[in-house]
């Protein structure tokens, strides 16, 4: 057999992606480098995915894509270049953790996409703390859109509704329609004034709201007073050894006067700070002193020294280093109605970014101080807590009892468990969102610990490899009933099959729905889009099933690849 696409890494992640295209029916062989158990008609060949007769032997010469899933960035590198020697023209769709990386290859290599698993999910968590039940995302007007699935039932607001009446609005998508009667697109059904029944399904993509940001200067001088008691936390060591040298200086100061009763305190306090500090100064105070306070002196200079030694590194360390910084985050940290986030990794940086791109208020809580993503959380003005985000006081510090949501979305899953539990602890009302990288323990963890929700970012993110697998610059997928679906854009071409037709004609032979037309900079949607010829160069925005894409890549591979660039 010559397999159209190759699937290199069969881990979780991997494995997922190889059972989705071969569920889509695609012709798909996989990569592992251990043996491993194959169910009936799977194709797997087992080596070095580096070696170039493990390669060959998996058919890479022959080839159209390979889907490099493996969560090792070096291992993915290391195979994209070996096979891009045996077949120049393989598309490449590469899974990167670095995706500064990722973006310079794809500037760099012609047919590589890079997917990140932390950049697909993220968004879904974000819709969840929002509170909207997506099951995917779909990227348009240069937004991110949740998707939902509307399953009708007796109690469905749209129920008895047609269809014709949900099409032709700006802040809604229609996406894909399943009716629990009959096989029908969606397309025909508007055509047919078709009425929302008892049991029909409707992927319906919803355009985020963005809300204004309203932070006038007396706000914030009352959110850092109203934090006060927070700095103490973080001033005390400072605030204890400043003492113990006012201490000291006062006890030597009354000793000086106590044995000569003609030193002035201003001579007292000079001699005893010069003393202490080794500026010297009034050394008369102690010459013609008893040996007693002689010896007295000799101790307070060891002392000082110390103290001092002390005082300014602790000084040095809150004002240059990084307690200064951690003192004006807490004192920075909303007060009501904000977004706790735990963990500022891949996804967690991701969920920060779009909450407040959106207008919200973000604290992020994460227990390294040396994190990647902490200067970037900062730039955007997002304080950040560096303490263990498990202990009740830190989440006290970041005002967990009036904020909107939890989101734990640490690496550890154990982590993510015992935070989401003590938070719901201090604020049992509180929503929560939280990450397990196992999709069965997330399932269990929800059900048992009753979350508001719990996401395995694998299980999220396997669904957009697969459709990017199968081809295009894919904006956005879901899954429902055992359906993949894309949502894509397509260049209309002089040699396209669509090209002269109709889009509502084209919608309804192809079955996908249409959901913008963007010409000469123009975009043409509604009742307009299905009465509209399609023109070569028009680039269409459409949804289809995944095992329909085939149809749409009638095109030279230098014209798919050119509109990919230009998607970018």
């Amino acid at each position: 057999m010559k397999p159209k696409i190759i699937v290199c890494g069969l881990g979780r992640t991997g494995y997922k992606i190889y059972s989705l295209l071969r569920q889509q029916r695609a012709e798909v062989v996989g990569i592992s480098d251990r043996s491993m158990v194959t169910r009936r008609n799977e194709t797997i060949v087992v080596g070095d995915p580096r070696a170039a007769t493990t390669l060959i032997q998996a058919g890479v010469k022959q080839a159209q894509t390979l889907v490099l899933a493996n969560n090792d960035d070096a291992l993915n590198l290391a195979v994209l270049t070996q096979a891009r020697v045996i077949n120049p023209r393989i598309r490449i769709i590469n899974r990167l953790f670095n995706q500064t990386l990722g973006e310079r290859l794809d500037m760099t290599l012609s047919a590589h996409f890079t997917m990140s698993v932390a950049a697909l999910a993220a968004p879904i968590f974000t819709f969840a703390a929002l509170g909207d039940r997506a099951i995917g995302q779909l990227k348009l007007f240069n937004r991110t859109w949740p998707i939902r699935e509307e399953v009708i039932d007796s109690n469905h607001p749209w129920l008895g509704r047609q269809l014709a009446e949900l099409w032709d609005n700006p802040h809604r998508m229609l996406i894909y329609y399943l009716s629990a009667k009959s096989e029908i697109d969606l397309v025909s059904a508007i055509h047919q004034k078709k009425v929302l029944e008892v049991g029909d399904r409707l992927i319906v993509g919803t355009k985020p709201k963005v809300r204004t940001r309203s932070n006038p200067w007396w706000r914030k001088v009352a959110k850092a007073v109203s934090n006060l008691p927070r700095y103490q936390h973080y001033a005390r060591p400072v605030a204890l050894v400043s003492l113990s040298l006012l201490a000291v200086v006062f006890l030597a100061t009354i000793v000086y006067m106590s044995v000569n009763f003609n030193i002035s305190i201003a001579d007292a306090l000079y001699f005893s700070v010069g003393m202490i500090t080794g500026a010297g100064g009034k050394e008369e105070v102690a010459e013609y002193a008893p040996d007693t306070i002689k010896i007295f002196t000799a101790v307070m200079m060891i002392v000082g020294a110390g103290v001092i030694g002390i005082c300014y590194a602790l000084i040095n360390d809150f004002v240059l280093g990084s307690r200064l910084k951690q003192a004006w985050d807490v004192a920075r940290v909303p007060t009501r109605n904000h977004y706790v986030i735990c963990g500022l990794g891949g996804i967690g940086i991701q969920i920060a970014r779009q909450l407040h791109q959106q207008g919200h208020e973000v604290v992020a809580i994460e227990q390294d101080p040396n994190n990647r993503f902490m200067h970037g959380a900062r730039s955007l003005g997002i304080p950040v807590i560096i303490e263990d985000a498990s202990l009740a006081a830190t989440l006290r510090a970041a005002n967990i009892q009036r904020a909107k949501a939890l989101i734990a979305v640490t690496s550890n899953d154990m982590a993510n468990l015992e935070i989401s539990l003590t938070a719901k602890a201090i604020a049992p009302y509180l929503r929560t969102i939280v990450r397990s990288y196992d999709p069965q323990f997330a399932q269990s963890m929800q059900e048992v610990f009753e979350f508001d929700c719990v996401l395995s970012p694998i299980e999220l993110a396997t669904h957009s490899f697969a459709a990017a697998a199968l081809g295009g610059r894919i904006l956005g997928n879901g899954m429902t009933q055992d359906l993949l679906w894309v949502a894509l854009a397509t260049m209309i071409t002089p040699k396209h099959p669509f090209c002269g037709q109709s889009v509502g004609n084209a919608a309804i032979q192809a079955d996908f729905v249409p959901l913008y037309l963007e010409r000469k900079g123009k975009t043409i949607h509604g009742w307009q889009l299905l009465e509209t010829f399609l023109k070569s160069e028009d680039v269409l925005y459409l949804t289809i099933p995944a095992n329909g894409l085939e149809q749409l890549w009638r095109v030279p591979p230098s014209e798919e690849i050119a509109l990919d660039r230009a998607l970018l």
